[in-house]
């Protein structure tokens, strides 16, 4: 069993790079097991894989030591993301000083969604080009945003709870403390597990606690 902390080093399968590459452990139980990594070559974060996915054994029909590929999810497919501001979310006329300018309606989304740590994140492909309706039940006019914008704000929040995330484990406290904060985020996390619907890979999702 691999066992690690929070900030030590460790081979795993980066989902990003389709390559063992050495990671940094992000979060770990109390065990010492790891659970989440980032790439020490691209920075994506992901739920640790169990280790490299190759292995030095000898193959069949090939030398002592000839390198044997271990079973392995095939990688997921290359799905874009929603633009980071979209022409959908406008909510007034085109703002820009002179033709030569950026629109400023879409230039504060912009500065806004970067300096909160947006990513690129893929939505599930039935939700392009979709529309988040609320309904009151009294009968009054519905609210509708694009989707666009609705997903950007649960990317946001998924992006924000990491971050907390690494730098409880990164902290330092005592360990029964730190295991409790992180059970906190952990119930965050497993409270958004609904939205999971939205994103189109696994590796993108909220994981609560009994993931």
């Amino acid at each position: 069993m691999t066992v690690a902390r929070a900030g030590e080093s460790i081979e795993d399968y980066c989902r990003a790079c389709k390559l063992d590459r050495m990671h940094t452990v992000i979060a770990a139980d109390p065990n010492g097991v790891p659970i989440r990594v980032a790439c020490g070559y691209c920075s994506s974060e992901h739920n640790f894989r169990g280790g490299p996915r190759t292995d030095v054994q000898p193959a069949r029909g090939g030398e002592p030591g000839e390198q044997r590929q271990s079973t392995a999810r095939p990688p997921r497919q290359e799905r874009q993301p929603f633009p980071l501001v979209s022409e959908r979310e406008r909510m007034a006329s085109p703002m820009a000083v002179s033709s030569d300018q950026p629109d400023l309606e879409m230039l504060l989304r912009r500065i806004i969604r970067e300096e909160a740590g947006v990513s690129a994140v893929p939505p599930a492909e039935k939700w392009r080009g979709g529309t988040m309706v609320l309904k009151p039940g009294n009968g009054s006019q519905d609210k509708s945003w694009p989707i666009e914008t609705f997903f950007h704000k649960i990317v946001m929040i998924r992006n924000r709870l990491r971050t907390l995330e690494q730098q409880v484990n990164g902290m330092e406290m005592p360990e029964d403390l730190k295991v409790k904060l992180q059970s906190y985020i952990s119930g965050c996390y497993g409270s958004l597990t609904s939205f999971n619907v939205l994103f189109a890979d696994d590796e993108d999702q909220f994981k609560g606690a009994g993931d």
